[in-house]
Order: structure tokens, then sequence, then C-alpha cells
């Protein structure tokens, strides 16, 4: 199959070696083949959600069957894994026996991340020990989710409020990464992102908001497409998570599934800030199928936060990949953006912490002061930090955002998209991103001195804020730029360590242009090339 690809360089090893891979591996091929002869459900884990929905149309096996296997699935592996926070199963018994809406993955087996994702009358609690709220209706996502035939049956694991990398809430305790128990998934998304790679689900809801879907897709070895923003509904209560920062959609293990849930969700939505164009006379799914035009693609190299270091076999793997996007015939250089970095990691900080301040404003002022009786101190404190800024404060970093966005545009210009590290390291052990006990302490201290004095302020520009925030936010040196320009950016699944934990690769794209993102996701993906899952 690699025969009408011309090989040069060093790439001719890189690509000969792994296309012996791809003949011998089934993973692939499993996820897209037809059914013969029925299926045996042991085989379960062997499909994506479009591979499941085929064989529940074909009549080879009914949704119940495909929601009994997932639950199998769930009560073997969760306990070891604490992916999943909050089970509804008799709930999605009761779907199917009253009828699925028909669509791409009727009667698949889902689970929705417990952050950002309303499900009507099913409890969401934001990865908090006393947020408990139940919605009475289905966000605009959930809702175009449910009508594309998913059937959902539990909640995944995030951190409180989504605003630390990596999922270890007081509220639920940690998920395990199902490569390497006792480290970490990533997050926000990391309950979505082990569920999907242990077999549980072949699809779960995710949010990204610094790299909230990409991160953990990096650290458990799956695929994870942040869309432009825009492009999937946030509302009817949020229209704008984080100054536009924060986009939902799916984490998976096969591209076409990212790709057709994309072309199920995608679309204008009433009230909505921002409208994009729609995709072109292609769906999603058929640009993930089809090999994409020779690409040229800048490789940025440097992490986008001060003092931060790359791994060795993190930057392994992205001088491996770039050899191999020469050897599938595209053009790579070195580029970067030319932005002030010590800036950009405080903008965003800025942003974040305003936006924390308003939901806790808005939790209390909604739902009652219990809501936020038991928030974790870093919380309380990016939320203090967040009072204690202006109006003015706030647009500055938003102009900050703006010089950002102007020159990646100015690199997009010349390249079709940028590849880079999805994340420094490798998965860190758990314990190691979350405040140490203290740094609590301090947490805690700075908020009983903020009620006599103000000192949000103080902190914002002292050193104290930099220190505390440094692990997260080093961590995220490459996602936040997606985030700050609203780009399109995937984590692809192409590498591991010497310590066998997953590595991602990041491609971010010109705006409102997931289509070429997901086709070269795919070539990536037929050539066998993805990271073998964990099962």
């Amino acid at each position: 199959m690699f025969k009408s690809i011309s090989l040069k360089s060093t790439a001719t090893k890189v690509l000969k070696s792994t296309a012996t891979k791809a003949l011998k591996s089934t993973a692939y091929k499993a996820l897209i083949a037809a059914p013969a002869n029925g299926a045996n459900f042991k085989e379960y884990n062997q499909y994506d959600a479009m591979g499941l929905a085929a064989l529940i149309k074909a009549g080879d096996i009914s949704a119940k069957e495909a929601l009994q296997a997932a639950i199998h699935q769930a009560n073997t592996l969760n306990p070891k894994l604490n992916a999943i926070i909050h089970r509804f199963d008799e709930r999605a018994f009761n779907a199917i026996q009253n009828g699925l809406p028909e669509g791409p993955f009727s009667g698949v087996p889902y689970l929705l991340k417990d952050l950002g994702f309303m499900f009507a009358d099913e409890p969401i609690k934001f990865g908090s020990r006393s947020i408990n709220i139940v919605p009475t209706k289905d966000s605009e996502l959930v809702k175009r989710m449910r009508a594309a035939g998913l059937n959902t049956f539990g909640k995944t694991n995030t951190p409180e409020l989504g605003l630390i990398i990596t999922t270890e809430p007081k509220s639920f305790g940690p998920t395990h990464n199902p490569f390497k128990k006792g480290y970490s998934t990533g997050g926000s998304s990391g309950g979505s992102a082990a569920a999907v790679s242990a077999g549980i689900v072949p699809m779960a809801g995710a949010g990204d908001g610094g790299g909230s879907i990409r991160f953990p897709a990096a650290w458990c070895g799956v695929f994870g497409l942040k869309p432009s923003r825009g492009r999937n509904p946030q509302g009817p209560t949020w229209g704008d998570g984080w100054e536009g920062a924060i986009a939902d959609h799916v984490i998976t293990r096969s591209v076409r599934d990212s790709a057709a849930m994309l072309d199920a969700t995608a679309g204008r939505e009433v009230g909505a800030p921002y409208v994009i164009a729609p995709n072109s006379s292609t769906s999603f799914l058929e640009a993930a199928q089809r090999a994409p035009k020779p690409l040229k693609i800048a490789l940025m190299r440097d992490p986008l936060f001060p003092n931060t270091q790359v791994e060795k076999d993190v930057s392994k793997v992205f001088e491996q990949t770039a050899k191999q996007l020469e050897a599938m015939g595209h053009s790579v250089e070195y580029a970067q953006p030319d932005i002030d970095i010590n800036m950009m990691w405080r903008d965003f900080f800025t942003v974040v912490s305003a936006h924390t301040a308003f939901k806790i404003d808005y939790l209390t002022e909604h739902y009652g002061k219990e809501q936020i009786a038991e928030l974790e101190p870093q919380t309380l404190n990016v939320a203090m930090i967040g009072k204690s800024l202006t109006a003015i404060d706030l647009l500055q970093a938003k102009h900050g955002w703006h010089k950002v966005q102007y020159q990646t545009g100015l690199l997009l210009e010349k390249y079709d998209m940028i590849l880079s590290p999805t994340v420094p390291t490798t998965a860190v052990k758990l314990g190691v991103l979350p405040p140490s006990r203290f740094d609590e302490m301090l947490l805690a201290t700075t908020g009983i001195v903020d009620k006599r004095v103000n000192v949000g302020k103080l902190i914002y520009h002292s050193s104290l804020i930099e220190k505390l925030s440094y692990p997260v936010l080093s961590k995220m040196a490459f996602t936040t730029l997606g985030n700050i320009t609203g780009l399109p950016a995937m984590s692809v699944p192409l590498g591991m360590s010497k310590k066998g934990l997953p590595i991602g690769m990041q491609f971010i794209g010109q705006m409102n242009d997931e289509a070429t993102l997901l086709s070269l996701a795919g070539e990536f993906e037929r050539a066998g090339l993805f990271t073998d899952p964990v099962f």
C-alpha cells in the first residue's frame, strides 16, 4: 500500500518499520470490519462506535446486548480506574425499550463528562464535593448527541470546575491511567479518556478549555479533536465559556467516530456568540476517509510557557512524526509564532480567574450557598483572584489574546497546519500536579486574610501565583494556543515512552478547517501508526 508514496531521506526507515506494523496490526481492521456470521460480544471492545452501530443496524447484536457489554466492562474495569462517577444503567435500558432515535450511533453505549454536559434529570457535580445540580433540560450539545442515537448510561470523573489538568478531585478521588496504575490520565476530561482507552466505551463526551480534550487523549493513547470556536454549541445556559476558549466534543479511539460525531453536532445555535462557516460540500466523515493533499506543516518545537523542558521521549516522537510526514509526501520546516510567552500565560490565567469568580457567584445566586460550601482551596483562591481583577484587567488580557491570534494567523498564512507535542511530558504520577498540603494551607490562609484585606491583586502580581500555577500551566505549554486562538486542534496517538506510557502529537489547523486535520489523522490511522490500545 506504500508503493505510490515517494520515500526520501531517513524517513524511509521510519515508514518501512511502521508499514510492517500496519500489515500485522488488526486494531484498525477490527474497528471498521463488517461483522460476519454474527458477533461474539467478548469482542465488544474491538469495535469503534460506528462499528457497533453497524452491528446493531444489521441485527447481528441488539442495542441491549451492546449496553450489557459496556456495563460488564464498566463493572470489571472501573473499580481499578475510577473513570465513571455516576451510573444510571436502568435508565439506559429503559431508553432502549422506549426506542432510541435513528442516527449514526443508534444503540451505542456512551458516557458524558460530568462538567458542562447537562443531561436532564441526572445530577451534575462539576467535580465538586458540594455542587449538586439536577438540570431539567438537556444542553444543546447533549440534545444533538442523543439525537444521533447514543445511549448514555453514566458520567465520567473530572477535576473541580475543570481548573487543573489532572483528574484528581477531592470529591471522587483520582482516575488512574489505563496504561499504568498510579499515573495521571490528564484532565479535565480524564475520566472520559480513561473509559475510552480501557475499552469501556468507544467514545465519550469531553470538553477543552486549555487542552482538556487533547491533554488526556495524549496521556491515555486515544484520539482527541478540539473543534473550532463556535463549531459545536455551548448553550443555552452558557454561550461563551472562558471567553471562547472552551470547546466541547468527544474523545474516541477511531478518527471516523470523531468525524461522524462532528457531522451530527456541528451547526448554528440560537443565541450563540459565534457563527462560523459550515463545512464544505463533503462531510467531516468523508474527509476523514480520504487522503489529504500534500501539506506544508510548521514544526513548533519550543514550548509556549517559560522554562518548560520537553522530555527526550516526547522530542523523539516529535522528530519521528516530522519524518513520517515527509515520507507521506508532506513538507515540514521549523517555525514558531512570534508570541510574548510571558504575557500569554498571565493573560490566560486572568481570563480563567475572572470566569471562575463569575461561575461561583452564579452558582450561589441561582442554587444557594450550599453549592460552594466545600470547594477546594485552589478553586476558591482562583475565584478570589478573579474577584480582585477589574474589567480593564480582563480587557487587557483579551487584547493580549488578540495579539496571539494575529501572530498565529500570520504563521498559518504560510502553512496548512502546525505540529507540536501535545504535552511536554508523558503522564506523571498521581499527586504530582495538585497542590501539596502545604500549598493548600497557604491557599486557605490567603482566603482568610482576604476577608479583611483584599490581597487578591497582590497575589496576582506576586511570585506565589507563578509558583502555584507552574506545574499545571507548564504542562499546557503547547495546547493552550488552540484555545486562545479558537483554532481547531487534535492530539494523535503516535508514540510510546520507554516506560510504556503513550505520547500524543498535536496538530493545529486553519480556522474552520477540521476537515484537513481529520484527513491527516485518518492517513496516520490507516498506515497503522496509532498507538495500540491498552486491552
